[in-house]
């Protein structure tokens, strides 16, 4: 087993681990903190996968930008809303809950019908790619010419997901806010 195997493994095994908690923790406060590990830990795996300006994008965007606004949602929000957030209503198995129910089990068997019949060790367009040796190698101008791209060809769509993001930030200032009461 390769080194490249075992960092694999350990990222994975953190990105998972630290999913699984924000998913049933009940402090939503440690989610948002154990959240930055799940983030950075994808982060590493983009990394083992080279692609180095997609992890770089992970640890600006994600990290950077949207938890730190997470934080100072939390931050800006009201006690009283914070208890309601506390303690939600933590029951799965409500008639409420059926369509989003049925729709996650179909989803989980397709999923599971779509392991079980692939055969992961002999992908056509793997081996296809192999022979004609049209593969990414490690080389050190894929993050310039991602750069080169955005700041000509894909300007005008790279300007318009900075102007959505900057929407989403404000419209969660807005939504921290405090109510004044009249």
């Amino acid at each position: 087993m390769s080194a490249a195997n075992i960092l694999f493994y350990i990222m994975s095994f953190i990105a998972l681990a630290s999913a699984g908690y924000v998913a049933v923790s009940k402090n939503l406060v440690r989610s948002v903190f154990i959240f930055f590990v799940t983030l950075f830990a994808l982060a590493g795996l983009y990394v083992l996968a080279l692609a180095d300006f997609v992890a770089v994008t992970q640890i600006v965007v994600y990290v950077g930008g949207i938890l730190v606004l997470i934080l100072f949602a939390f931050m800006l929000s009201g006690r009283e809303t914070l208890n309601v957030l506390q303690h939600p209503d933590r029951s799965v198995w409500k008639i409420t809950n059926l369509p989003a129910l049925l729709i996650v089990a179909l989803l989980f068997i397709v999923l599971i019908n779509v392991i079980l019949k692939t055969d992961a060790d002999h992908l056509g367009w793997i081996s296809d790619s192999i022979k004609t040796k049209n593969y990414i190698t490690n080389s050190g101008d894929m993050t310039g010419n991602i750069g080169v791209n955005l700041m000509t060809r894909y300007l005008l769509p790279f300007e318009i997901i900075s102007i959505l993001l900057m929407m989403a930030l404000v419209g969660a200032a807005h939504l921290s806010r405090k109510e004044s009461v009249e």
